[in-house]
């Protein structure tokens, strides 16, 4: 397929046929993809973007300044996270001609999202391609689902799970190929965790855990639980590494400390989410200053009246300042001009 990868579209005919003609032809506004978890959904608009966008290692490492990523926080989108794609949607491309628009997860966009998001599916800018990624289009509202391009993903088989096994463990025999690819069901993600190392030698400390409550006479339920919490830590660290790792890499330096491209001498600012934080923030802070210097030159009220009367001399020493006259010091206490 002209511009991505073959293993990204495993089996996926209709996928390739009508991406293939979005390429050719000039991409929609906008594209669904959905079908079920697992079967290389995320990784097509991930490699869609990088032909779009015409550099697909960089959008692949997350950190093309035209390609916005929005993942799921928790077990939703929320309106806040769909408010801030808004915003940045309607900035112009840095470096490409257009901006791709990556919605991973959007069976899980709440109603108040899902209702932000919808102006923006009728009237994107037109650099602009909104691609959203679904495992099921149930959730999804109906307003949304006609006005996007679908993509449809189906099962894969056994035989291409087999062969991406293959490429990924070239180690393994034939019929530990063959097991894998048949636990695995069709879905490659399955398929990858069960190739993980440390993942499958969790799944042996908890087979083993579970058979010693009947094989074992001494069975001390202490220590059992102590060695599973362990294994829950040290997958709750490995994903949180994973995480730490995917946001170093999707937040580039802001606009401020980047240099300016070749391109009209525009700083090549990255769409990531803390940089876009981070220049509302600047921006509020330029708008607080100015009506600070504006409240400065324009005179009050006070001030006008305080101009218009008969001005008092002011006593010399330890007076008071914005024209009060209150003594500080101690009573009887001569100024300093009597003497």
């Amino acid at each position: 397929m002209n511009g991505i990868p073959g293993d990204a579209f495993l089996e996926q005919l209709e996928a390739k046929r009508l991406l293939r003609a979005a390429l050719a032809e000039g991409p929609a506004h906008a594209y669904l993809f959905h079908g079920q978890r697992g079967v290389g959904k995320r990784s097509a608009a991930i490699a869609f973007a990088g032909a779009l966008i015409g550099d697909p290692g960089r959008v692949a490492r997350e950190a093309h300044p035209d390609v916005y990523i929005l993942r799921p926080l928790g077990d939703q989108i929320r309106i806040d996270d769909v408010r801030e794609l808004r915003r940045d949607l309607h900035m112009r491309p840095f470096e490409a001609d257009r901006r791709v628009y990556l919605i991973l997860g959007a069976d899980e966009l709440n109603d108040d999202a899902a209702d932000a998001l919808l102006k923006d599916l009728e009237e994107p800018p037109e650099y602009a391609v909104i691609v959203l990624v679904a495992d099921d289009l149930g959730p999804l509202p109906e307003t949304i689902r006609s006005r996007c391009q679908l993509v449809p993903f189906r099962r894969l088989s056994e035989r291409a799970v087999r062969e991406w096994v293959a490429e990924r463990a070239p180690g393994l025999s034939e019929l530990e190929r063959t097991a894998v690819a048949r636990v695995a069901a069709g879905r490659l993600d399955r398929a990858e965790r069960l190739l993980d190392v440390d993942a499958a030698d969790r799944r042996a400390t908890l087979i083993e855990i579970a058979r010693s409550v009947y094989r074992e006479p001494d069975f001390e339920p202490a220590d059992a639980a102590r060695r599973l919490l362990d294994g829950i830590h040290a997958r709750g660290a490995a994903a949180k590494e994973g995480r730490r790792r995917s946001s170093s890499a999707w937040a580039p330096r802001c606009p401020r400390a980047r240099p300016s491209s070749a391109r009209g001498g525009r700083s090549a600012a990255p769409s990531a989410r803390s940089c876009s934080r981070g220049w509302r923030s600047s921006r509020r802070g330029t708008a607080t200053s100015s009506s600070s210097r504006r409240a400065r030159r324009a005179p009050s009220s006070t001030t006008t009246a305080a101009a218009s009367s008969p001005r008092t001399p002011r006593a010399s020493g330890c007076w008071a300042r914005s024209g009060r006259a209150k003594r500080y010091g101690r009573p009887g206490a001569r100024s300093r001009s009597s003497t």
